[in-house]
């Protein structure tokens, strides 16, 4: 998801031109925090949360003049092995309420040689929309089929850590991702299928109770995919705010 990408450049954002001193053209709500200050942690997180408030409306300045609706495409989840056991396909996923996420805890460990955030974040809900295709049997109901997927995900909680080296290239220093790494909770969930080809009421039914019953374990059999694409989604992202973003936008001296 460019799920959750809006969450790693909560902190590292900017564009190139400056105003004054330690602020750049358009991002002057951003408050450069100084890297031997006690309070740098607390400096980056208002900055974070900040970014965050204003990503809401867009920034053209960066390239992004809407930030919703985030875009997956495709997800994959099999309960059971066999013949008979479940296999299910999302595709053209739609996510909302991802930039409404705000930044609760930040540590950070910065040296000449490498950057290191991690931040705590919390998304209030996340409201989706797919279509699917799935096979085999769910509590011995044959559900194959397809339609239509929604789901409302309440108090979405995530830990983002990045890593970064600065390096210069004309006079300017910039960073470079090295890692990126995430994982997360959803408190409650409500999700459900409808308009499923072939299929008839008690069915339908039948697949909404048991999907709804088990959303826990069914997000935990989705995790290790959705983690995989958010990591790959949120590393380009990041990469490029990085390309665009000198470093002292939100760190200096």
């Amino acid at each position: 998801m460019k799920s959750m990408s809006l969450s790693i450049i909560l902190a590292v954002c900017a564009v190139t031109s400056f105003t004054e001193a330690g602020k750049y053209k358009g991002l002057e709500f951003l408050e450069p925090c100084r890297k031997n200050s006690p309070g740098l942690e607390d400096c980056l997180k208002r900055s974070a949360n900040a970014l965050a408030t204003n990503f809401q409306r867009g920034m053209p300045e960066l390239g992004y003049t809407e930030v919703e609706p985030i875009i997956l495409d495709e997800l994959y989840i099999q309960l059971g092995d066999g013949p008979n056991g479940y296999k299910a396909n999302f595709n053209d996923i739609e996510a909302r309420g991802v930039s409404a996420v705000q930044v609760t805890a930040l540590r950070s460990r910065i040296d000449d040689e490498e950057v290191q955030i991690q931040m705590t974040l919390d998304i209030p809900t996340i409201r989706a929309i797919a279509k699917y295709r799935s096979s085999g049997q769910l509590l011995l109901v044959k559900a194959s089929g397809g339609g239509d997927y929604w789901g409302q995900y309440d108090g979405v909680k995530a830990k983002v850590f990045i890593r970064a080296k600065p390096y210069v290239t004309q006079g300017q220093k910039f960073l470079r991702l090295q890692q990126l790494k995430l994982d997360f909770t959803v408190r409650n969930i409500k999700m459900g299928v409808e308009n499923i080809k072939d299929s008839n009421t008690i069915l339908q039914a039948a697949l909404n109770l048991f999907i709804n019953t088990n959303s826990q374990e069914l997000l935990k059999e989705m995790k290790p995919d959705l983690r995989r694409k958010l990591v790959q989604q949120m590393s380009s992202f990041v990469e490029k705010i990085f390309a665009q973003v000198p470093y002292d936008a939100f760190i200096v001296d």
